[in-house]
């Protein structure tokens, strides 16, 4: 990456942050913010590359952002720039000097603050998940369209009208539980980017690994503003999705969907189970079992079994009948009934789902594998069909595909199957 790239990566939310803490105004701080990185990627070629890189954003936006705003009020000549020009300078080495220094503890404050502003009450979720990856992480635009599955143009309109909500929020961090309440919305927030990542509704991407990292990168970044009270509520999902991202590079076979049973587990990114696990340690202990616990121990039993016919299903099965009288999902419902039929049988799975309606594919998927597995090979087909009906992603198209095909020749020689999902 290059300088300015690394810049973007680890500064953009930092420095954005505390130009929104000077100037109170997000159109403001964001454009000058923009401006003063297109003006770096324009003189650091040439010029070479500052000391302290983002000393030099921070100085350069603050130039643009008075200059804009003496432009605004140039009759009342309240902005002179040569009174404020020394200020400016000196106030971006004291806070970025070297990357630490005095105005540390302000740069975490204002981020919290930042952070906390774009899970504001009057944005929708997915429009908070993008204006945070937009402002917090400096995500392209068009990164966050991708992963939303609109156009560029789309998510540009949407991010231009949250941004508009929050015109006049109050930029400021609640405290007790009204800030644990606005810390779990966060986390929701970039849960729902996440998982948007790893089930892409309609394409051909069976994930989108990179779009998920800055999710993830999300939540660290929380962390590490959020006070230490707030980790209860943080580590079970930074575990869980660090679990869940660790298998990446085995999800996939040259574009092929291929199904957690199946992966090579050699490929797994150990480093980042072990760092999970390391989250998980001190909060499995814990009484308290929250949404994001339970699916993070459940995450962790899939990774801490060395094959996959080694993996724990008694306990996985009852995680997820915890989790299912915690948040009453049907989702969890179909998880839970493919655990059950691991521990008790396909017939047992099969009974859980009675009665189930989910919109999508994934009920009717999971319905045909346990039909198949109960030799129902003609109701499998047509639950195959009807999955297929409302897949709009190709990967997955393709493996259900795939599976009938497998089903619908074992059907035509008689010969039963007593498949394996």
């Amino acid at each position: 990456m290059t300088p300015l790239e690394i810049a973007l990566r680890d500064h953009w939310g930092r420095l954005l942050a505390l130009l929104l803490a000077q100037f109170r105004r997000l159109d403001l701080a964001e454009d000058a913010l923009a401006d003063a990185f297109e003006a770096a990627a324009r003189t650091w070629p040439d010029d070479g590359v500052p000391a302290n890189p983002p000393a030099w954003l921070l100085t350069a936006a603050r130039r643009r952002a008075l200059n804009r705003l003496r432009a605004e009020a140039v009759a009342a000549r309240s902005m002179p720039l040569l009174a404020v020009e020394a200020d400016v300078v000196d106030g971006a080495r004291r806070v970025l000097a070297d990357g630490a220094g005095p105005g540390e503890s302000g740069v975490v404050d204002e981020r919290l603050r930042l952070i906390l502003l774009c899970a504001h009450p009057s944005l929708a979720p997915e429009a908070a998940a993008a204006l945070t990856l937009r402002l917090v992480l400096g995500v392209p635009t068009t990164d966050i369209a991708r992963l939303f599955l609109v156009s560029p143009a789309t998510m540009a309109a949407r991010l231009t009208r949250a941004r508009k909500r929050l015109a006049g929020a109050r930029f400021e961090v609640p405290t007790g539980e009204a800030l644990r309440a606005r810390i779990s919305a966060v986390a929701d927030i970039a849960y729902l980017a996440f998982t948007a990542a790893y089930a892409p509704g309609s394409g051909s991407d069976v994930v989108r690994a990179a779009e998920a990292g800055e999710a993830i990168r999300l939540v660290r970044v929380l962390r590490e503003v959020a006070p230490e009270a707030s980790y209860d509520v943080i580590d079970p999902l930074l575990a869980l999705m660090l679990l869940q991202h660790a298998r990446r590079d085995a999800r996939v076979d040259g574009g092929r969907l291929v199904m957690l049973p199946d992966q090579d587990r050699g490929r797994w990114h150990v480093t980042e189970i072990a760092e999970a696990l390391r989250l998980l340690t001190p909060l499995a202990r814990s009484a308290a079992s929250t949404p994001y616990l339970l699916q993070a121990l459940i995450a962790a039993e899939h990774a801490i079994a060395p094959r996959a016919e080694e993996t724990d299903w008694s306990r996985i099965a009852d995680w997820y009948e915890e989790l299912e009288a915690i948040t009453g999902s049907p989702v969890v419902r179909i998880n839970r009934a493919v655990a059950v039929a691991e521990v008790l049988g396909p017939a047992a799975g099969l009974e859980l789902l009675k009665g189930l309606e989910v919109p999508g594919h994934r009920l009717a998927a999971v319905r045909a594998e346990l039909l198949a597995r109960t030799d129902r090979l003609e109701e499998a087909l047509a639950a195959y069909d009807a999955a297929l009906a409302t897949c709009g992603n190709q990967a997955e198209r393709d493996h259900l595909i795939g599976r009938r095909a497998v089903v619908h020749d074992a059907k035509s020689s008689g010969t039963g199957s007593r498949m394996r999902p």
